[in-house]
């Protein structure tokens, strides 16, 4: 007997499980599996339509009831995959014009309500790109990771509209930095981001059962909506060229 994923032959019994059928467990990789499943390896086809409706305002309990996996499987397989993604943005720019930024961050929380995370955004107004994230508190350490994670050419040359939260005013340079109201419509667009995001990240519905309960996964949702929203706008643009 061999473990199916590191080939190793130092297997021992590990139990039953619920069908009481013999678990076994590499000691080499820690892999448990049984002798002849009931069911087999989850095909590319269901991981691709997980891989889609994790992108939609679904809970994992409901995703697992959907594609018919076990609620474990999906959670380990939703770990690995918000592990591999990357925590930078990747901008296609293939257009012109002056880099004008709106900044907005919206609250959530991890695990209990008092354990609070705040998600800053920033977003090019002509492309609706997003440029920079982050998330953490509301403190200037946030403030910083924001800008920390902008392109170089857009702390260069932007400018950058935000609310009145006194950490955009420490962190970003006054010269290229005007606090505005929403009245003054000048924040229009990340506003209406932020409800497009709460509408489609399940983990940021404010009255909802599917809050993360881990940072790391918190954290790895947000930037797989993200890099799909942007690459979604890169097929626009590349359709939009096409016609033109």
């Amino acid at each position: 007997m061999r473990c199916p994923d590191c080939d190793s032959d130092q297997i021992i019994k590990n139990g039953f499980n619920a069908l009481d059928k013999q678990i076994y467990r590499c000691k080499a990789c820690g892999r448990q599996f049984v002798l002849d499943p009931d069911k087999g390896p989850i095909p590319n086809e269901t991981k691709d339509l997980i891989d889609r409706l994790l992108l939609e305002r679904i809970a994992l309990a409901g995703i697992a009831r959907v594609v018919g996996v076990s609620e474990s499987w999906l959670q380990r397989y939703v770990n690995k995959k918000y592990a591999e993604v990357p925590r930078e943005v990747q901008v296609k720019r293939n257009y012109s014009g002056s880099l004008i930024v709106e900044c907005d961050e919206m609250w959530s929380f991890v695990g209990k309500r008092s354990n609070k995370q705040w998600l800053w955004l920033a977003l090019d107004r002509e492309s609706r790109y997003i440029i920079g994230a982050v998330v953490g508190d509301r403190s200037e350490a946030s403030a910083q990771g924001l800008w920390d994670s902008l392109p170089t050419d857009y702390r260069e040359c932007g400018f950058f509209y935000t609310d009145f939260w006194a950490a955009y005013g420490a962190i970003f340079p006054p010269d290229a930095h005007e606090a505005v109201g929403k009245e003054s419509g000048k924040t229009n667009h990340i506003e209406r981001l932020n409800c497009t995001i709460r509408q489609r990240i399940s983990r940021l519905v404010r009255k909802a059962l599917s809050f993360s309960k881990i940072i790391d996964n918190h954290i790895g949702a947000i930037w797989y909506f993200i890099h799909h929203y942007n690459d979604s706008l890169n097929i626009d643009q590349d359709l939009a060229s096409e016609i033109s």
